[in-house]
């Protein structure tokens, strides 16, 4: 029997599957243009019946509109680590709770980082998991030591 999996949990999957493929796609011009894959062809693929849509697209406009300001706050937490040489399954997941728990909130930021860890152990490498909680938690510790200064 199949395991019933949260559809927002289902939803940043496909966010991070296609930010992936969007950052590939920037990085490899000579990939066909026709290989894109639609968030329903992504269903397809994952044998995904039901997610959070309405999740999905907000993950990926605030990922795109907000890429240069979640770019300077993942080079200000993880300095000895540039952007440019974060593995991409990284990248994008720290993108993603980033933009979703810090810069727009629309996810609680624990929310954001336990979702980012998971999303970590699921598609990132050994120290996926552990790189991105400390990357995370830092930023969390710092917005949390502003606000009490407040």
């Amino acid at each position: 029997m199949k395991e019933k999996i949260d559809p927002r949990h289902i939803s940043r999957i496909l966010a991070l599957q296609h930010l992936f493929e969007i950052n590939f796609r920037q990085n490899n011009l000579k990939v066909e243009q026709d290989t894109t894959f639609s968030e329903e062809n992504l269903c397809d693929v994952n044998e995904i019946e039901k997610y959070d849509r309405k999740l999905y697209d907000r993950i990926i406009e605030s990922v795109k509109k907000s890429i240069s300001e979640i770019d300077i706050i993942i080079h200000k937490f993880a300095p000895e680590r540039p952007v440019s040489e974060i593995s991409q399954v990284d990248l994008q997941i720290l993108r993603m709770a980033i933009a979703e728990g810090f810069i727009n909130d629309f996810t609680p930021q624990k929310v954001a980082i336990d979702e980012a860890i998971e999303l970590a152990k699921e598609f990132g490498g050994q120290a996926s998991s552990k790189f991105i909680n400390g990357v995370l938690g830092t930023l969390l510790h710092e917005t949390e030591t502003k606000n009490d200064k407040k």
